[in-house]
Protein backbone atom coordinates (compact mmCIF):
# COMPACT_ATOMS: atom_id res chain seq x y z
CA UNK A 1 0.00 0.00 0.00
CA UNK A 2 1.43 3.35 -1.05
CA UNK A 3 0.82 6.72 0.50
CA UNK A 4 -1.22 7.63 -2.60
CA UNK A 5 -3.48 4.57 -2.78
CA UNK A 6 -5.34 1.95 -0.76
CA UNK A 7 -5.06 -1.69 -1.79
CA UNK A 8 -7.94 -3.80 -0.54
CA UNK A 9 -7.09 -7.45 0.14
CA UNK A 10 -9.53 -10.29 0.72
CA UNK A 11 -9.07 -11.62 4.31
CA UNK A 12 -9.87 -15.21 3.29
CA UNK A 13 -7.44 -15.01 0.35
CA UNK A 14 -4.86 -12.34 1.23
CA UNK A 15 -3.08 -12.76 -2.09
CA UNK A 16 -6.21 -11.56 -3.88
CA UNK A 17 -6.48 -7.83 -4.55
CA UNK A 18 -10.08 -6.66 -4.39
CA UNK A 19 -9.22 -3.20 -5.71
CA UNK A 20 -6.91 -0.21 -5.53
CA UNK A 21 -8.26 3.24 -4.75
CA UNK A 22 -6.46 6.58 -4.73
CA UNK A 23 -6.37 8.44 -1.46
CA UNK A 24 -7.75 11.97 -1.41
CA UNK A 25 -4.98 14.58 -1.53
CA UNK A 26 -5.25 17.24 1.16
CA UNK A 27 -5.11 19.90 -1.52
CA UNK A 28 -8.49 18.93 -3.02
CA UNK A 29 -10.46 18.60 0.23
CA UNK A 30 -11.43 22.31 0.49
CA UNK A 31 -12.82 22.20 -3.04
CA UNK A 32 -14.84 19.07 -2.18
CA UNK A 33 -16.40 20.88 0.77
CA UNK A 34 -17.16 23.90 -1.42
CA UNK A 35 -18.96 21.66 -3.96
CA UNK A 36 -20.83 19.92 -1.15
CA UNK A 37 -22.05 23.23 0.30
CA UNK A 38 -23.24 24.43 -3.08
CA UNK A 39 -25.04 21.14 -3.76
CA UNK A 40 -26.57 21.16 -0.28
CA UNK A 41 -28.35 24.45 -0.90
CA UNK A 42 -29.87 22.99 -4.08
CA UNK A 43 -30.78 19.76 -2.28
CA UNK A 44 -32.58 21.53 0.57
CA UNK A 45 -34.38 23.88 -1.78
CA UNK A 46 -35.62 20.96 -3.89
CA UNK A 47 -37.93 19.89 -1.04
CA UNK A 48 -38.93 16.65 0.62
CA UNK A 49 -40.50 14.95 -2.45
CA UNK A 50 -37.28 15.30 -4.43
CA UNK A 51 -35.17 13.97 -1.57
CA UNK A 52 -37.55 11.05 -1.07
CA UNK A 53 -37.49 10.18 -4.74
CA UNK A 54 -33.68 10.20 -4.85
CA UNK A 55 -33.28 7.95 -1.79
CA UNK A 56 -35.96 5.57 -3.05
CA UNK A 57 -34.17 5.47 -6.40
CA UNK A 58 -30.91 4.59 -4.67
CA UNK A 59 -32.66 1.74 -2.86
CA UNK A 60 -33.92 0.40 -6.19
CA UNK A 61 -30.47 0.64 -7.72
CA UNK A 62 -28.91 -1.29 -4.85
CA UNK A 63 -31.67 -3.89 -5.07
CA UNK A 64 -30.82 -4.41 -8.73
CA UNK A 65 -27.17 -4.94 -7.76
CA UNK A 66 -27.79 -6.94 -4.59
CA UNK A 67 -26.01 -10.09 -5.79
CA UNK A 68 -22.96 -8.06 -6.80
CA UNK A 69 -23.01 -6.16 -3.51
CA UNK A 70 -23.32 -9.36 -1.48
CA UNK A 71 -20.39 -10.98 -3.28
CA UNK A 72 -18.30 -7.86 -2.73
CA UNK A 73 -19.01 -7.76 1.02
CA UNK A 74 -18.00 -11.43 1.31
CA UNK A 75 -14.86 -10.88 -0.73
CA UNK A 76 -13.66 -7.62 0.79
CA UNK A 77 -14.33 -8.07 4.52
CA UNK A 78 -14.79 -11.85 4.81
CA UNK A 79 -18.37 -11.65 6.05
CA UNK A 80 -20.15 -15.04 5.87
CA UNK A 81 -22.47 -15.24 2.88
CA UNK A 82 -25.75 -15.39 4.81
CA UNK A 83 -24.79 -12.35 6.90
CA UNK A 84 -23.62 -10.48 3.80
CA UNK A 85 -26.99 -11.04 2.15
CA UNK A 86 -28.66 -9.75 5.28
CA UNK A 87 -26.48 -6.63 5.31
CA UNK A 88 -27.32 -5.78 1.71
CA UNK A 89 -31.04 -6.28 2.36
CA UNK A 90 -30.78 -4.11 5.46
CA UNK A 91 -29.01 -1.36 3.53
CA UNK A 92 -31.81 -1.34 0.96
CA UNK A 93 -34.36 -1.11 3.78
CA UNK A 94 -32.46 1.77 5.39
CA UNK A 95 -32.50 3.77 2.15
CA UNK A 96 -36.22 3.04 1.68
CA UNK A 97 -37.06 3.95 5.28
CA UNK A 98 -35.33 7.31 5.11
CA UNK A 99 -36.89 8.01 1.72
CA UNK A 100 -40.25 7.96 3.50
CA UNK A 101 -38.89 9.83 6.53
CA UNK A 102 -38.36 12.86 4.30
CA UNK A 103 -42.07 13.46 4.85
CA UNK A 104 -41.87 13.31 8.65
CA UNK A 105 -43.00 16.38 10.57
CA UNK A 106 -40.18 18.92 10.80
CA UNK A 107 -41.40 20.88 13.81
CA UNK A 108 -44.12 21.86 16.24
CA UNK A 109 -46.59 24.71 16.60
CA UNK A 110 -47.03 26.49 19.95
CA UNK A 111 -49.57 28.94 21.34
CA UNK A 112 -48.22 32.47 20.73
CA UNK A 113 -47.77 34.74 23.70
CA UNK A 114 -49.91 37.41 22.01
CA UNK A 115 -51.29 37.01 18.50
CA UNK A 116 -49.72 35.48 15.45
CA UNK A 117 -47.83 32.26 14.90
CA UNK A 118 -45.12 30.51 16.93
CA UNK A 119 -43.49 27.35 15.61
CA UNK A 120 -40.23 25.38 15.45
CA UNK A 121 -38.68 23.68 12.45
CA UNK A 122 -35.81 21.29 11.81
CA UNK A 123 -33.22 22.43 9.30
CA UNK A 124 -30.02 20.77 8.03
CA UNK A 125 -26.64 21.56 9.55
CA UNK A 126 -24.97 21.76 6.13
CA UNK A 127 -22.27 19.16 5.42
CA UNK A 128 -22.19 15.94 7.44
CA UNK A 129 -18.78 14.29 7.85
CA UNK A 130 -18.99 10.53 8.32
CA UNK A 131 -16.17 8.22 9.44
CA UNK A 132 -17.12 4.55 9.17
CA UNK A 133 -15.59 1.11 9.91
CA UNK A 134 -15.12 -1.95 7.73
CA UNK A 135 -17.22 -4.52 9.59
CA UNK A 136 -20.55 -3.30 8.16
CA UNK A 137 -19.17 -1.68 5.00
CA UNK A 138 -22.57 -0.88 3.46
CA UNK A 139 -25.04 -0.75 6.36
CA UNK A 140 -23.17 1.64 8.66
CA UNK A 141 -22.37 4.23 5.95
CA UNK A 142 -26.02 3.97 4.85
CA UNK A 143 -27.51 4.37 8.31
CA UNK A 144 -25.45 7.52 8.74
CA UNK A 145 -25.72 8.95 5.22
CA UNK A 146 -29.40 8.26 4.57
CA UNK A 147 -30.79 10.27 7.53
CA UNK A 148 -28.25 13.02 6.91
CA UNK A 149 -29.44 13.28 3.30
CA UNK A 150 -33.12 12.96 4.26
CA UNK A 151 -32.68 15.88 6.68
CA UNK A 152 -31.28 17.98 3.83
CA UNK A 153 -27.53 17.79 4.38
CA UNK A 154 -24.68 17.06 2.00
CA UNK A 155 -22.43 14.13 2.98
CA UNK A 156 -18.70 13.51 2.83
CA UNK A 157 -17.78 9.95 3.80
CA UNK A 158 -14.39 8.65 4.87
CA UNK A 159 -14.71 4.87 4.91
CA UNK A 160 -12.29 2.43 6.49
CA UNK A 161 -9.11 1.76 4.51
CA UNK A 162 -10.06 -1.93 4.78
CA UNK A 163 -13.32 -1.58 2.81
CA UNK A 164 -12.86 1.00 0.02
CA UNK A 165 -14.53 -1.17 -2.64
CA UNK A 166 -17.82 -1.42 -0.75
CA UNK A 167 -17.77 2.34 -0.17
CA UNK A 168 -17.18 2.91 -3.87
CA UNK A 169 -20.19 0.75 -4.75
CA UNK A 170 -22.43 2.64 -2.32
CA UNK A 171 -21.15 5.89 -3.79
CA UNK A 172 -22.08 4.74 -7.31
CA UNK A 173 -25.59 3.88 -6.16
CA UNK A 174 -26.14 7.23 -4.44
CA UNK A 175 -24.37 9.48 -6.92
CA UNK A 176 -26.63 8.23 -9.71
CA UNK A 177 -29.63 9.73 -7.89
CA UNK A 178 -28.16 12.81 -6.18
CA UNK A 179 -27.01 16.24 -7.38
CA UNK A 180 -23.32 16.36 -8.28
CA UNK A 181 -21.11 16.99 -5.27
CA UNK A 182 -23.78 16.17 -2.68
CA UNK A 183 -22.28 12.80 -1.72
CA UNK A 184 -18.50 12.40 -1.78
CA UNK A 185 -16.20 9.58 -0.70
CA UNK A 186 -12.72 10.47 0.51
CA UNK A 187 -10.36 7.52 0.85
CA UNK A 188 -7.49 7.88 3.28
CA UNK A 189 -6.17 7.49 6.78
CA UNK A 190 -6.07 9.61 9.95
CA UNK A 191 -5.09 12.82 8.18
CA UNK A 192 -8.13 12.53 5.89
CA UNK A 193 -10.40 12.05 8.90
CA UNK A 194 -8.87 15.09 10.58
CA UNK A 195 -9.52 17.20 7.48
CA UNK A 196 -13.08 15.91 7.41
CA UNK A 197 -13.71 16.96 11.01
CA UNK A 198 -12.09 20.33 10.35
CA UNK A 199 -14.50 21.09 7.51
CA UNK A 200 -17.79 19.45 8.49
CA UNK A 201 -20.79 20.99 10.24
CA UNK A 202 -21.77 17.75 12.00
CA UNK A 203 -19.74 14.55 12.51
CA UNK A 204 -20.66 10.90 13.04
CA UNK A 205 -18.07 8.22 13.79
CA UNK A 206 -18.04 4.48 14.43
CA UNK A 207 -14.83 2.76 15.54
CA UNK A 208 -12.52 2.32 18.48
CA UNK A 209 -12.80 4.03 21.85
CA UNK A 210 -9.45 5.82 21.52
CA UNK A 211 -10.21 7.28 18.09
CA UNK A 212 -13.79 8.10 19.05
CA UNK A 213 -12.61 10.17 22.00
CA UNK A 214 -10.26 12.06 19.70
CA UNK A 215 -13.08 12.72 17.21
CA UNK A 216 -15.36 13.97 20.00
CA UNK A 217 -12.68 16.32 21.35
CA UNK A 218 -11.85 17.76 17.92
CA UNK A 219 -15.53 18.31 17.20
CA UNK A 220 -15.96 19.99 20.60
CA UNK A 221 -13.10 22.35 19.82
CA UNK A 222 -15.09 23.46 16.76
CA UNK A 223 -18.40 23.42 18.71
CA UNK A 224 -20.05 21.17 16.14
CA UNK A 225 -22.35 18.23 17.02
CA UNK A 226 -20.63 14.84 17.20
CA UNK A 227 -21.85 11.31 17.55
CA UNK A 228 -19.34 8.54 18.30
CA UNK A 229 -20.06 4.82 18.62
CA UNK A 230 -17.05 3.17 20.24
CA UNK A 231 -17.60 -0.51 20.91
CA UNK A 232 -18.67 -2.76 23.74
CA UNK A 233 -17.72 -5.52 26.16
CA UNK A 234 -21.15 -7.07 26.12
CA UNK A 235 -22.47 -9.64 28.56
CA UNK A 236 -25.02 -12.40 28.18
CA UNK A 237 -26.67 -13.16 31.53
CA UNK A 238 -27.89 -16.77 31.64
CA UNK A 239 -30.53 -17.25 34.32
CA UNK A 240 -31.22 -20.70 35.86
CA UNK A 241 -34.56 -20.78 34.01
CA UNK A 242 -32.94 -20.51 30.55
CA UNK A 243 -33.31 -23.37 28.09
CA UNK A 244 -29.77 -24.81 27.88
CA UNK A 245 -29.67 -25.94 24.26
CA UNK A 246 -31.34 -23.02 22.48
CA UNK A 247 -29.61 -20.45 24.68
CA UNK A 248 -26.21 -22.04 24.04
CA UNK A 249 -26.70 -22.00 20.28
CA UNK A 250 -27.83 -18.39 20.38
CA UNK A 251 -24.89 -17.20 22.47
CA UNK A 252 -22.37 -19.18 20.42
CA UNK A 253 -23.58 -17.37 17.31
CA UNK A 254 -23.63 -13.98 19.02
CA UNK A 255 -20.07 -14.45 20.30
CA UNK A 256 -18.42 -16.11 17.32
CA UNK A 257 -20.51 -15.12 14.29
CA UNK A 258 -18.53 -13.07 11.75
CA UNK A 259 -15.49 -13.90 13.87
CA UNK A 260 -16.83 -11.76 16.72
CA UNK A 261 -16.21 -8.61 14.69
CA UNK A 262 -19.27 -6.67 15.79
CA UNK A 263 -19.49 -4.03 18.49
CA UNK A 264 -22.59 -5.89 19.74
CA UNK A 265 -20.92 -9.34 19.90
CA UNK A 266 -21.17 -11.24 23.19
CA UNK A 267 -17.77 -11.05 24.94
CA UNK A 268 -18.76 -12.31 28.42
CA UNK A 269 -21.14 -15.12 29.31
CA UNK A 270 -22.28 -14.69 32.92
CA UNK A 271 -23.89 -17.89 34.21
CA UNK A 272 -26.10 -17.57 37.30
CA UNK A 273 -25.82 -20.60 39.56
CA UNK A 274 -24.47 -24.04 38.79
CA UNK A 275 -25.63 -24.72 35.22
CA UNK A 276 -23.54 -27.66 34.06
CA UNK A 277 -25.98 -28.58 31.31
CA UNK A 278 -25.84 -25.11 29.77
CA UNK A 279 -22.04 -24.91 29.93
CA UNK A 280 -21.75 -28.31 28.25
CA UNK A 281 -24.21 -27.20 25.57
CA UNK A 282 -22.26 -23.97 24.95
CA UNK A 283 -18.99 -25.89 24.60
CA UNK A 284 -20.66 -28.23 22.12
CA UNK A 285 -22.23 -25.37 20.16
CA UNK A 286 -18.87 -23.64 19.73
CA UNK A 287 -17.09 -26.84 18.75
CA UNK A 288 -19.81 -27.58 16.20
CA UNK A 289 -19.59 -24.26 14.39
CA UNK A 290 -19.00 -24.97 10.69
CA UNK A 291 -15.46 -24.49 9.41
CA UNK A 292 -16.70 -23.29 6.02
CA UNK A 293 -15.12 -20.39 4.13
CA UNK A 294 -17.21 -17.17 4.07
CA UNK A 295 -18.47 -17.68 0.51
CA UNK A 296 -20.13 -20.93 1.64
CA UNK A 297 -23.74 -20.56 2.78
CA UNK A 298 -22.94 -22.75 5.81
CA UNK A 299 -20.29 -20.32 7.08
CA UNK A 300 -20.84 -18.69 10.46
CA UNK A 301 -17.42 -17.47 11.63
CA UNK A 302 -15.13 -16.55 8.73
CA UNK A 303 -11.74 -14.84 8.94
CA UNK A 304 -10.73 -11.75 10.87
CA UNK A 305 -10.03 -8.67 8.80
CA UNK A 306 -6.20 -8.54 8.79
CA UNK A 307 -3.16 -10.52 9.85
CA UNK A 308 -2.53 -8.03 12.68
CA UNK A 309 -6.12 -8.54 13.88
CA UNK A 310 -5.52 -12.28 13.97
CA UNK A 311 -2.30 -11.78 15.89
CA UNK A 312 -4.11 -9.57 18.39
CA UNK A 313 -6.85 -12.15 19.03
CA UNK A 314 -4.41 -15.02 19.36
CA UNK A 315 -2.20 -12.98 21.68
CA UNK A 316 -5.15 -12.00 23.89
CA UNK A 317 -6.13 -15.65 24.26
CA UNK A 318 -2.55 -16.73 25.01
CA UNK A 319 -2.14 -13.95 27.58
CA UNK A 320 -5.36 -15.04 29.26
CA UNK A 321 -4.11 -18.61 29.50
CA UNK A 322 -0.82 -17.33 30.93
CA UNK A 323 -2.81 -15.58 33.66
CA UNK A 324 -4.61 -18.80 34.58
CA UNK A 325 -7.45 -19.17 32.08
CA UNK A 326 -8.55 -22.53 30.73
CA UNK A 327 -9.64 -22.96 27.12
CA UNK A 328 -13.04 -24.51 27.65
CA UNK A 329 -13.90 -24.77 23.95
CA UNK A 330 -12.08 -24.14 20.70
CA UNK A 331 -13.91 -24.07 17.41
CA UNK A 332 -12.65 -25.01 13.96
CA UNK A 333 -11.06 -22.72 11.40
CA UNK A 334 -10.65 -23.50 7.70
CA UNK A 335 -7.18 -24.43 6.60
CA UNK A 336 -5.42 -22.17 4.12
CA UNK A 337 -3.81 -18.81 3.79
CA UNK A 338 -6.72 -16.75 5.12
CA UNK A 339 -6.60 -14.75 8.35
CA UNK A 340 -8.54 -17.25 10.45
CA UNK A 341 -8.56 -17.30 14.25
CA UNK A 342 -10.25 -20.33 15.86
CA UNK A 343 -13.26 -19.41 18.04
CA UNK A 344 -12.38 -19.83 21.71
CA UNK A 345 -14.27 -19.82 25.01
CA UNK A 346 -12.10 -19.27 28.09
CA UNK A 347 -12.92 -19.66 31.76
CA UNK A 348 -11.15 -19.38 35.11
CA UNK A 349 -10.45 -15.64 35.10
CA UNK A 350 -11.71 -12.98 37.48
CA UNK A 351 -14.21 -10.34 36.22
CA UNK A 352 -11.48 -7.74 36.80
CA UNK A 353 -9.07 -9.45 34.37
CA UNK A 354 -8.17 -7.40 31.27
CA UNK A 355 -9.77 -10.05 29.06
CA UNK A 356 -13.07 -9.44 30.89
CA UNK A 357 -12.83 -5.64 30.85
CA UNK A 358 -11.29 -4.72 27.49
CA UNK A 359 -12.76 -5.37 24.05
CA UNK A 360 -11.05 -8.01 21.92
CA UNK A 361 -12.45 -7.66 18.42
CA UNK A 362 -12.50 -11.32 17.45
CA UNK A 363 -14.00 -14.77 18.13
CA UNK A 364 -13.05 -14.86 21.80
CA UNK A 365 -15.41 -14.98 24.79
CA UNK A 366 -15.01 -15.44 28.53
CA UNK A 367 -17.25 -17.59 30.74
CA UNK A 368 -17.90 -16.11 34.21
CA UNK A 369 -19.97 -17.41 37.11
CA UNK A 370 -22.31 -15.59 39.52
CA UNK A 371 -24.05 -16.87 42.61
CA UNK A 372 -27.22 -14.89 41.96
CA UNK A 373 -28.76 -12.27 39.67
CA UNK A 374 -27.44 -9.39 41.78
CA UNK A 375 -23.85 -10.59 41.41
CA UNK A 376 -24.39 -11.20 37.68
CA UNK A 377 -25.52 -7.59 37.29
CA UNK A 378 -22.54 -6.33 39.27
CA UNK A 379 -20.21 -8.27 36.94
CA UNK A 380 -22.05 -6.97 33.89
CA UNK A 381 -21.77 -3.35 35.06
CA UNK A 382 -18.09 -3.61 36.06
CA UNK A 383 -16.63 -2.72 32.64
CA UNK A 384 -16.04 0.72 31.08
CA UNK A 385 -18.43 -0.03 28.22
CA UNK A 386 -22.21 0.00 28.17
CA UNK A 387 -23.54 -1.01 24.77
CA UNK A 388 -25.77 -4.09 25.04
CA UNK A 389 -26.73 -6.82 27.51
CA UNK A 390 -28.63 -9.96 26.59
CA UNK A 391 -30.67 -11.76 29.26
CA UNK A 392 -31.79 -15.36 28.87
CA UNK A 393 -34.42 -17.17 30.92
CA UNK A 394 -38.12 -17.87 31.44
CA UNK A 395 -38.65 -16.48 34.96
CA UNK A 396 -40.36 -13.16 34.31
CA UNK A 397 -39.60 -11.74 37.76
CA UNK A 398 -35.86 -12.38 37.40
CA UNK A 399 -35.86 -11.09 33.84
CA UNK A 400 -37.51 -7.80 34.79
CA UNK A 401 -35.17 -7.41 37.75
CA UNK A 402 -32.18 -7.94 35.48
CA UNK A 403 -33.49 -5.53 32.84
CA UNK A 404 -33.88 -2.83 35.49
CA UNK A 405 -30.34 -3.43 36.73
CA UNK A 406 -28.55 -3.12 33.39
CA UNK A 407 -26.57 0.03 32.54
CA UNK A 408 -26.37 -0.51 28.78
CA UNK A 409 -28.03 1.38 25.95
CA UNK A 410 -29.62 -1.79 24.61
CA UNK A 411 -31.12 -4.71 26.53
CA UNK A 412 -32.26 -7.85 24.69
CA UNK A 413 -34.23 -10.62 26.34
CA UNK A 414 -34.03 -14.14 24.91
CA UNK A 415 -32.40 -12.88 21.75
CA UNK A 416 -28.75 -12.49 20.77
CA UNK A 417 -26.78 -9.41 21.71
CA UNK A 418 -26.11 -8.90 18.00
CA UNK A 419 -28.64 -7.49 15.56
CA UNK A 420 -30.48 -4.19 15.88
CA UNK A 421 -33.56 -2.68 14.23
CA UNK A 422 -32.58 0.20 11.95
CA UNK A 423 -35.69 2.22 12.82
CA UNK A 424 -35.12 2.18 16.61
CA UNK A 425 -32.58 4.30 18.53
CA UNK A 426 -29.12 2.70 18.72
CA UNK A 427 -26.28 3.62 21.07
CA UNK A 428 -24.66 2.85 24.39
CA UNK A 429 -23.64 4.31 27.72
CA UNK A 430 -20.26 5.07 29.32
CA UNK A 431 -17.35 4.51 26.93
CA UNK A 432 -19.52 2.85 24.29
CA UNK A 433 -21.04 6.02 22.88
CA UNK A 434 -20.79 9.77 22.86
CA UNK A 435 -23.57 12.07 21.74
CA UNK A 436 -27.16 11.37 20.64
CA UNK A 437 -28.48 8.04 19.40
CA UNK A 438 -28.26 6.78 15.84
CA UNK A 439 -31.01 5.37 13.59
CA UNK A 440 -34.72 6.05 13.34
CA UNK A 441 -36.16 9.45 14.23
CA UNK A 442 -33.19 10.02 16.55
CA UNK A 443 -30.90 10.17 13.52
CA UNK A 444 -33.05 12.80 11.80
CA UNK A 445 -32.90 14.90 14.95
CA UNK A 446 -29.10 14.56 15.17
CA UNK A 447 -28.55 15.65 11.56
CA UNK A 448 -30.81 18.67 12.04
CA UNK A 449 -30.77 21.87 14.01
CA UNK A 450 -33.95 23.45 15.35
CA UNK A 451 -34.97 27.07 14.99
CA UNK A 452 -37.99 28.82 16.45
CA UNK A 453 -40.01 31.25 14.34
CA UNK A 454 -42.35 33.93 15.69
CA UNK A 455 -44.71 35.67 13.25
CA UNK A 456 -46.68 38.65 14.50
CA UNK A 457 -49.25 40.31 12.22
CA UNK A 458 -48.17 43.75 11.03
Amino acid sequence: MSAQSLISLSPQAPGEIVGEYPTTPASVIPAAFARARSAQHEWWAAGAPARAQALAGAAERLLARSDQATALVVREVGKPLTEARGEVARTISILSYYAQSCFAAIGDQYPPSLTGLLYSERRPHGVAGLITPWNFPLAIPAWKAAPALAAGNAVILKPSPESPACAALLCEVLEAELPAGLFTVMHGHAETAEALIAGADVVSFTGSRAVGRSVAMRAAERTIPAQCEMGGQNAAIVLPSADPESTARMIAGAAMGYAGQKCTATRRVVVVGDQVEFVDALVTAIRNLPDAAPEDAASVVGPVITSSARDSVMSAAADGVARGATVLASGPAPEGEGWYAPPALLTGLDPTDPLAREETFGPLALLLHAEDVEQALAITRSVPYGLVTSIHGQDLHSILYAVAGCDTGLVKVNSPSTGVDFYAPFGGEKDSSHGPREQGQAALDFYSTTRTVTITPG
